[in-house]
């Protein structure tokens, strides 16, 4: 049994005025163009649709029953117009997002509140984990895109990569706030908060340490460097972090001056190479990458 819609208006419009005519003038069409419809749906269901009485067509029990499943039909049209509007606007949908632990305890929810503000049809997931994680979520399409560092490609997974400008981190009113920036050799004497053994970042800051001739004195090893921010909070130690992490600590006993040779905490946006890729994610990416502007280097490499 096959429906066309246009036969289920005409039902409809013939049941809430009484009169083919009457209904004709609700869609638009001709009297000849009406019944056609409404005949081809009667016969279609193959029941007895409407009776006359008074000079009015009265709905049928049956009719009655088939008008209340029509209403849901469009009901659900109408929710899918503008459900699509909404989804065409990016005003609705499902967001969801895998980043490093700092970024859901830091920097993203400001910006997904007022991202979100915006977009009060939008659902979102928010999952922080290490980065070997996050790439396996991504290249098994589970999320939309992936905030990340540390990463060095994969044939399923396109990449942003953003290069972060650091800081070297202390607390307020130590030594090193006389400083306009700070070398190796003024951390000579210094406890060091640093990110993992074996990472790039890691790798990049022993290098820039051993060409000063200067041993880095490795005192806590922690993987985000949010927790170097707190540690410093707390008057110990001092440690090199990305400026965007700093940032978010300078109204807590942290302060910060540029770090000479410049070293960059690269990030990267991931999403995967196949499967759809919604606009409302498309929008999300460009508002972090906004974001991240005042932090971004202006020359760095790999």
């Amino acid at each position: 049994m096959k429906f066309k819609l246009r036969q289920l208006e005409a039902f409809q419009a013939v049941a809430q005025t009484g009169s083919v005519t009457r209904a004709a003038k609700t869609l638009g069409i001709s009297q000849p163009a009406t019944s056609r419809l409404l005949s081809d749906f009667s016969n279609s269901v193959a029941i007895e649709l409407f009776q006359r009485k008074d000079g009015m067509l009265i709905p049928t029990s049956e009719a009655r029953y088939l008008l209340s499943e029509v209403g849901r039909v469009f009901d659900s049209l109408r929710h899918l117009e503008e459900l699509n509007r909404d989804l065409t606007d990016r005003t609705a949908g499902h967001l969801r997002i895998a980043c490093l632990p700092g970024f859901a305890s830091s920097h993203l929810p400001k910006l997904l509140a007022k991202f979100l503000q915006q977009r009060p049809g939008v659902n979102l997931t928010l999952e922080p984990d290490r980065p070997e994680r996050i790439l396996e979520w991504i290249i098994g399409e589970q999320y939309d895109c992936g905030i990340t560092d540390g990463f060095t490609g994969h044939p399923a997974v396109e990449h942003i990569d953003i290069a972060i400008k650091t800081v070297c981190i202390f607390p307020r009113g130590h030594r090193l706030a006389k400083l306009e920036q700070i070398s190796p050799m003024d951390l000579a004497d210094e406890k060091i908060i640093h990110a993992r053994k074996g990472s790039p970042f890691f790798n990049s800051l022993s290098q820039a340490f051993a060409d000063h001739g200067v041993l880095l004195n490795s005192w806590v090893e922690v993987r985000q460097f949010s927790t170097a921010c707190l540690m410093v909070a707390e008057g110990q130690g001092v440690s090199v972090v990305s400026a965007l992490d700093a940032d978010q600590f300078k109204s807590k006993n942290v302060q910060s001056r540029p770090f000479d040779p410049e070293i960059s905490h690269w990030l990267s946006i991931l999403r995967p190479v196949s499967g759809s890729r919604s606009l409302l994610s498309l929008d999300f990416v460009d508002t972090f990458l906004e974001s991240l502007q005042p932090y971004i280097a202006e020359t760095a490499s790999r």
